[in-house]
């Protein structure tokens, strides 16, 4: 007597076991995750959060700006993520120490270290505070904030996204070798800490944005036409030539890459500079 065979249709679990792929679905997906995000309330970070919050992490918000941490905290709970805020100042040390023993109990699995102050001023007037000031903000306060997380997360392991900048490759603008010092240094540590931590569980990378439109950006564009500032003018008719994009770029448009690079999509991804430039760079 014959046997009747029953074929079933594989669900779509089965199809991922078997061919040892996640389903996009759930590498896309940030639900069960806690992100924090630095120098949140407006520009890049603001976009960083509102993606994160669309991909249903739950958020961190640092920054020293309380009203804009106001802002981007009821513009992102619409997509029903928890999101807890606190008014950090970067620049000092005691305060990183103090925001992470508030968070002991709560520690996030993500950290995105965009908080930066991006300062004009000639090489040969710059001082100790005015220089001192934009290395705690824009590298000493990535080195705190990635020290406390691995210390923290230790066998857990995490994801780290650090913020360069495109100025500590090709230094383009004047007045800015602080800033470019600062940006440098956030690239080393990046390198640094994937090679110490990757076999560790920590996954570690930075991004370098170039020409994107943010409040600050703006201000500095409208400044240097309203004041005639003709050696920036000249500047920027320069920079602009060199964006094979031909435009300059939105802070979603860096928010997109973050994603990516805090996600499982970029699991096999570490110690990489990733420019966002509009081409800058390839030129």
């Amino acid at each position: 007597m014959e046997k009747s065979i029953t074929i079933r249709k594989p669900h779509k679990l089965d199809i991922t076991l078997n061919n040892g792929f996640a389903l996009m679905p759930d590498i896309i997906s940030f639900k069960g995750k806690r992100t924090l995000i630095s120098g949140a309330s407006s520009g890049i970070g603001r976009a960083i959060s509102l993606r994160l919050a669309e991909a249903g992490s739950d958020l961190i918000l640092l920054d020293i700006d309380e009203i804009g941490l106001k802002n981007i905290k009821d513009a992102a709970e619409p997509y029903g993520c928890r999101v807890d805020t606190y008014n950090t100042d970067l620049a000092k040390k005691e305060s990183i120490d103090s925001f992470w023993e508030d968070i002991a109990n709560e520690l996030p699995d993500i950290i995105i270290n965009n908080a930066g102050i991006y300062p004009f001023k000639d090489y040969l007037e710059v001082d100790k505070n005015f220089y001192e000031n934009t290395l705690e903000i824009n590298l000493h306060s990535v080195f705190w904030m990635c020290q406390n997380f691995i210390k923290r997360r230790g066998a857990k392991g995490g994801v780290i996204v650090n913020i360069s900048s495109i100025e500590a490759m090709i230094p383009f603008k004047e007045d800015l070798a602080h800033y470019s010092i600062s940006k440098a240094g956030v690239m080393a540590l990046t390198r640094s800490l994937a090679k110490d931590y990757g076999r560790k569980g920590f996954r570690v990378n930075c991004i370098l944005p170039g020409a994107i439109r943010t409040p600050g950006t703006e201000n500095l564009v409208k400044k240097a036409i309203s004041k005639m500032q003709l050696h920036l003018i000249r500047t920027g008719i320069n920079f602009n030539a060199r964006l094979t994009l031909g435009r300059w770029g939105k802070p979603d448009e860096v928010a997109k890459v973050i994603l990516f690079l805090a996600s499982d999509m970029a699991s096999y991804v570490q110690g990489t500079m990733i420019p966002v430039d509009g081409g800058f760079l390839s030129c």
